[in-house]
């Protein structure tokens, strides 16, 4: 690594950048990042411009000699980039919003990772990040990429199965979340080491041990979780639901909160509905929060993150992409939970599958952890069919087909019907059409 060291963020514009940034100042003594380069398209230049400013007065107040730059021009700001952090949403959010609301108007649910709004925000998704992944291998090619952009599991699948590029690692912040929850519950303090054996899909991942201090502590943490009795108050988001207690003591494993839309599709659909028929969905939601965290991030004053930014859902993310970086620098061989494909580590899947697990993390990138090398039987069937969905998806996103789109929709658990799913096909993609130049002669058929 080069003593320069020099971080470049795609999607720069985005509200959680003063996170990432805050993130590098807090472990800028050994993390002693000297360029940061925020990147966004034209339509992001407004907002772009405002988190720049928030971010130069932070790097004054922190009185460190980082310099942070802001450009348009992706292929000018990777020049000699040590690391490259994506976090974009192609479309923005107008484009979340009909993610949402088209297959809400069919009776689907409408949700950012899984089933058609997953789907079609990876068809916009993964071409994007192809292009960034091109132009790294051309520019920077000893940089790694850590990337945070929804969906991450389909995009890592997607980087892995259909580029040669190999330095690549998804990062997710619901891990975090359930760290800290369990922090939390457990009453744990920095001194204690905790330890999570965490397994499964991006969005879909389980809890099967926890280590504090070696001692395992998942009995007590188990019962606690199902019988009602444990209750965290620092994350808001994990448990908006509660498992039932048969499903959690049945399992013997802890389910993250997004694994909800499988096991409670009927509660989590008429929540949605009755939100949808109020004229409501999450990204006008995000959006009303967006423009309350971009109004607060013009005030001159300002320069820290403020703490509204943390009713965003990907609150706590930076820590997890820092941490990352962070590993890799300094070589720490730390543990960490990210999306990586496991070679053949894990024995009862496929050798070439991208899975989101417990890793030990060094310069060279991240390895699954030794004692991880079996998914429990119990909930392979559903990870199987899942990363079936992942797979079509990442072959519709890149051949434009609509039959590859079919496919995918058809294989998810959360559309039941092949009719209706030629019905959300079409419509996401006639809506879509700015977004998704690799259907364009799948449009103009659809379109006749």
């Amino acid at each position: 690594m080069s003593q320069k060291l020099k971080v470049v963020t795609i999607g720069g514009g985005s509200s959680y950048t003063p996170e990432l940034l805050e993130g590098f100042l807090k472990r800028y003594h050994e993390l002693p990042v000297s360029e940061l380069w925020l990147v966004d398209v034209e339509d992001g230049q407004e907002k772009l411009d405002i988190i720049h400013a928030l971010c130069q007065r932070m790097v004054e107040k922190a009185g460190v000699p980082m310099k942070v730059f802001k450009t348009l021009d992706r292929r000018q700001a990777l020049q000699g980039a040590d690391f490259v952090t994506t976090q974009l949403r192609v479309g923005q959010l107008d484009a979340r919003e009909k993610d949402e609301r088209i297959p809400l108007s069919h009776g689907y649910l409408g949700q950012e990772t899984n089933g058609a709004a997953g789907l079609f925000k990876g068809l916009r998704t993964i071409p994007v990040i192809f292009d960034i992944i091109k132009d790294v291998q051309e520019i920077c090619p000893d940089a790694w990429v850590i990337n945070f952009t929804n969906p991450a599991g389909m995009v890592t699948e997607a980087v892995y199965r259909h580029t040669n590029f190999k330095r690549f690692i998804g990062v997710c912040n619901i891990p975090v979340g359930m760290k800290m929850f369990i922090t939390d519950v457990l009453k744990l303090t920095e001194k204690d080491e905790l330890s999570i054996d965490l397994f499964g899909l991006n969005h879909m991942v389980f809890l099967r041990d926890v280590l504090v201090n070696g001692q395992s502590r998942f009995a007590e943490l188990l019962d606690g979780v199902a019988s009602g009795k444990l209750t965290a108050n620092s994350v808001k988001n994990i448990f908006d639901l509660p498992f039932s207690e048969g499903l959690i003591r049945s399992l013997n494993l802890l389910p993250c909160s997004y694994l909800l839309y499988y096991f409670k599709q009927k509660e989590m659909l008429a929540i949605e509905m009755g939100e949808y028929y109020k004229g409501g969905a999450r990204a006008q939601v995000v959006k009303k929060v967006e423009k309350q965290l971009f109004e607060l991030y013009k005030d001159p004053d300002l320069n820290v993150k403020p703490k509204e930014l943390e009713l965003r859902g990907g609150a706590y993310y930076s820590d997890a992409a820092c941490e990352v970086i962070n590993a890799i620098y300094n070589d720490k061989q730390t543990e960490h939970y990210v999306n990586i494909p496991h070679h053949g580590h894990i024995d009862n899947i496929p050798a070439d599958w991208a899975v989101e697990m417990t890793a030990i993390l060094g310069r060279d990138g991240a390895k699954p952890h030794a004692r991880i090398t079996h998914f429990d039987e119990k909930v392979l069937g559903l990870i199987y069919t899942i990363k079936g969905f992942e797979v079509a998806a990442s072959q519709a996103a890149i051949s434009g087909e609509f039959n590859d789109v079919l496919l995918a929709l058809n294989l998810s658990p959360l559309i039941h019907s092949d009719r209706d799913a030629e019905i959300l096909a079409r419509e996401l993609i006639l809506a879509h059409e700015k977004w998704l130049p690799n259907f364009a002669s799948t449009i103009e058929k659809l379109k006749q």
